[in-house]
């Protein structure tokens, strides 16, 4: 099975209780792909080197998470066609640094910018499926299911006012 999406983080310390959401979400549609941490800032040649290797090996969408300076996501985009999906991350500033710094790229390199933190981590990964499903018929059904889980979900909860 070929690589579908690559998720990247600019810490290791973007996984725990946030990127780790991402990745399950992928696994749990049965989606092909795998997590790395890279930075824009302190390992850009391996950045680059890596985004080549990752599109050489079938990756149809990158998703990159950063706090602070949150440029990952940008670089990323710089640097490839295919779409990219930005999860900025909490921080001291409670990520708004990282959502401004995600969301407000320039005109002509567009990144999909989602929620801070985990939201953002597990709609990165259904918009990825989503992206992917138009060509997959089966990772639609897989999509389709994810969805009507959620529905039966919400409506066997009891109601709050009774």
């Amino acid at each position: 099975m070929s690589l579908s999406v690559a998720v990247l983080m600019g810490s290791k310390s973007d996984w725990d209780g946030v990127m780790e959401h991402c990745a399950a979400t992928l696994r749990d549609l049965d989606i092909p792909h795998e997590v790395r941490v890279l930075s824009a800032h302190r390992t850009p040649d391996a950045l680059e080197e890596y985004l080549a290797d990752a599109e050489a090996r079938g990756a149809q969408v990158f998703v990159a998470a950063a706090g602070g300076a949150a440029h990952l996501a940008g670089v990323v985009a710089s640097k490839t066609l295919r779409p990219v999906l930005g999860i900025p991350m909490g921080t001291a500033l409670g990520g708004l640094d990282s959502l401004l710094s995600t969301v407000q790229m320039p005109a002509g390199i567009p990144v999909g910018t989602l929620a801070i933190g985990r939201a953002g981590a597990v709609n990165a990964a259904l918009l990825a499926a989503a992206i992917l499903a138009r060509t997959d018929e089966a990772l639609e059904g897989r999509l389709r299911a994810f969805r009507e889980a959620q529905a039966a979900k919400i409506l066997a909860e009891p109601d709050p006012s009774v």
